[in-house]
């Protein structure tokens, strides 16, 4: 049983669950992370264990997994960095999302932007996609989001898309 106004978050590319324990602290009634990687979801049960029933840790493409929405609140940090074609990802974030999103995306920046391509894609050969305010709420609205707030606190963006 929920308490009343303690929502259900749903966190995409949950990695080692460090969020997770922001939102279980903060009173959310259930924790769902899905990450495809199998070792950072064992760094996550280590780390967030101690929650007991409220968390719920899910290996697996988001895309194709098995999950029972809706979630008040939904989470993509850190996720987008990564993703070659973000449509398919933001309408099923949208499919199981019934109130909020929130997600960040990577802006290019000329002072970080070289290095971060050459750390990312020569050294460790892991391509990184940067986003535009206009890309990221077209997104947003075609996923079905009606309200997209986009702040730029650094180098990126953080997006808050409600319903």
């Amino acid at each position: 049983v929920r308490a009343h106004g303690s929502p259900r978050v749903l966190d995409v590319g949950c990695g080692s669950g460090r969020v997770g324990e922001f939102v279980l602290d903060a009173g959310a009634a259930e924790y769902v992370g899905v990450d495809f990687s199998e070792p950072m979801l064992e760094l996550a049960r280590e780390r967030l264990g101690r929650y007991g029933d409220g968390v719920s840790l899910l290996q697996g493409d988001f895309l194709e997994i098995d999950l029972e929405g809706p979630f008040e609140v939904v989470l993509a940090l850190g996720f987008f960095d990564y993703i070659r074609d973000p449509e398919p990802f933001a309408r099923r974030m949208g499919d199981v999302c019934a109130s909020t999103l929130v997600a960040s995306f990577p802006g290019w920046n000329w002072l970080k932007g070289p290095v971060r391509k050459v750390r990312y894609e020569v050294v460790h050969r892991v391509p990184i996609f940067d986003y535009t305010p206009p890309q990221i709420r077209r997104l947003m609205t075609d996923a079905g989001f009606s309200r997209v707030k986009i702040d730029s606190p650094g180098s990126g963006f953080l997006v808050r898309a409600d319903r």
